[in-house]
């Protein structure tokens, strides 16, 4: 009798054992908490009969179910792209996209799988708008390729509950001769400042010179007394020998004093 008690007695535990684990696996089931950045998609014998969260979720055991869903942004990396340009010339590019769930029902309900649809959505979409612009533009406007790609892209992830906040162009790889190309294309173009810059300098100091002389022509001595200047900045250079040609002009000035002096000593004498 004692050993039948005692087997009734373990039979019992078991039983108590199994109901406890069962019940910790029904509340186990029946109640999840959600954090923060957690949204619970609650079906109800397969059908969509809610959004909840965060904190504390209660489901109806083997009846309801529920899908997490992250609403964080999320930086997706979109694999290097082959593009060629509208001026045919062929680039590697590749970007990073940023983009969240605003509609936890229509990213788990309208597609099947969001993440890679709008990963393979970007790929495409960066070939299609990027092949419609020069390689200078893909080079120089990234910001306005940036804003058109994401544009485009949030239009068709609307459907299914995604917000594309920003897309991010990060390198456009060229091929070396191309890049060989450009660098002589620059070359030149740095060579043809250079000489606009000469000529337009060249073409200042012409106006000033002619603007001078017109200046000068019109006082009387003033070229005389210009000449003069030059020599004497010629002489505190510190040359050993100035060799200058003497004006005709000046000459006869010279010797128009000298007989003006002469003249007024006989008179003075007389």
């Amino acid at each position: 009798m004692a050993q039948l008690g005692l087997g009734q007695l373990g039979l019992d535990l078991g039983v108590y054992l199994a109901l406890a684990v069962l019940l910790i696996a029904i509340l186990s089931s029946a109640i999840k908490i959600l954090r923060e950045y957690e949204r619970a998609v609650i079906f109800t014998l397969g059908r969509y009969t809610g959004t909840a969260g965060p904190g504390l979720v209660i489901l109806i055991p083997f009846i309801q179910q529920m899908v997490r869903v992250d609403i964080r942004t999320v930086a997706e990396d979109v694999p290097s792209q082959d593009v060629i340009s509208q001026d045919n010339v062929s680039v590697k590019v590749n970007a990073v996209l940023y983009y969240r769930i605003i509609d936890p029902n229509k990213a788990i309900n309208q597609v099947e799988d969001f993440r890679m649809a709008t990963s393979q959505l970007a790929q495409t979409t960066l070939r299609s708008v990027l092949g419609k612009h020069d390689l200078d533009e893909m080079l120089a406007e990234r910001d306005k390729l940036n804003v058109d790609v994401q544009q485009i892209l949030d239009v068709q992830t609307e459907a299914w509950g995604i917000k594309v906040a920003n897309v991010e162009i990060k390198h456009v790889d060229l091929d070396p001769s191309m890049i060989r190309a450009i660098a002589r294309q620059a070359e030149a173009e740095r060579e043809r400042r250079a000489k606009v810059i000469s000529a337009e300098g060249e073409q200042q100091a012409a106006q000033k010179l002619a603007e001078a002389a017109e200046i000068l022509s019109e006082q009387e001595g003033s070229l005389q007394l210009r000449y003069l200047g030059t020599l004497t900045e010629l002489g505190n250079e510190g040359s050993s020998t100035i060799v200058f040609p003497m004006p005709i002009d000046l000459l006869h000035r010279f010797s128009g004093m000298m007989a003006d002096q002469q003249k007024s000593s006989k008179d003075s004498g007389a």
